[in-house]
């Protein structure tokens, strides 16, 4: 089997992947946290790129557009704890402890090396993956309880993101969408994150931009992969995906479609000048 996860609650995984490589694009509901036990992942997002590996612990936040790409490494298999801090918990948690400081939002992707209390908490749970059994109620709240008070103690700042129960307000709708279009997502999914209901975003977004959404993100998209392909000498197997593309041959129809010529004539000097 390339690709196993395993439960031991609603919130608490172990996933491990023996494939070539994995790319998803996701928006997590929930932060979660992540103990890297081995291979390697790339986290892509609007304003950063992250490279994780053996050991390393993160903390990615609820909300956020993001393009996930798992790799096994040097003979190992991807694998992975993570851990969902839902907001019914954290609200639960906050009632009983005060944030310290600013409670100011963060997107950031919090990275804590290979911390030896984050280590030593999430390892404590790897003996309920080998048992197969379910962890009781009460020693999951105490562990993720455990793992919230540990991120705390090691960066205060942690409060702003994991204290902030608000949803996305409305934002700028062009900026949001300048730096978010190549992800792959439903107009629902783009309205709520620009604070509006889908009515609201495809009439706000008529006024921006003169246009439908679906036109303006297909056209974005194929010219990103352009520039990609014909300046950085990229193939168009490696470009689709990461502009908003589900599918290789939708990509190659599209761009021919736009361009009047196929991807690949950008590389045997048959496209024009």
């Amino acid at each position: 089997m390339e690709f196993e996860t395993k439960y031991i609650t609603p919130d608490i995984k172990l996933s491990e992947f023996n494939g070539k490589g994995f790319k998803t694009e996701v928006i997590f509901e929930h932060h979660i946290l992540v103990w890297f036990i081995s291979g390697e992942t790339k986290i892509i997002q609007a304003d950063a790129a992250y490279t994780f590996n053996t050991g390393d612990i993160f903390l990615i936040p609820r909300n956020q557009l993001t393009t996930v790409i798992n790799y096994p490494k040097n003979g190992m298999p991807h694998k992975a704890v993570a851990m969902h801090l839902t907001k019914e918990r954290l609200r639960d948690f906050y009632s009983r402890h005060k944030a310290a400081g600013r409670t100011a939002s963060h997107s950031k992707i919090y990275h804590f090396s290979k911390h030896p209390l984050l280590e030593s908490c999430l390892a404590s749970l790897i003996p309920y993956f080998d048992l197969g059994e379910n962890l009781p109620r009460d020693i999951a709240a105490i562990k993720i309880e455990e793992a919230i008070s540990i991120l705390r103690s090691i960066d205060k700042s942690v409060d702003g993101l994991l204290a902030d129960f608000d949803e996305p307000g409305k934002i700028d709708l062009s900026d949001f969408m300048e730096r978010h279009f190549m992800f792959n997502m439903t107009m629902d999914r783009f309205g709520y994150l620009t604070g509006r209901s889908l009515a609201t975003f495809r009439r706000d977004f008529k006024k921006t931009y003169h246009t439908t959404p679906q036109k303006w993100l297909t056209e974005k998209r194929l010219q990103l992969a352009h520039y990609q392909m014909s300046e950085k000498k990229r193939k168009p197997i490696d470009v689709y995906f990461e502009v908003g593309f589900e599918n290789l041959s939708h990509f190659s129809s599209a761009f021919k479609n736009y361009f009047g010529y196929p991807p690949n004539a950008l590389f045997n000097n048959s496209a024009p000048r």
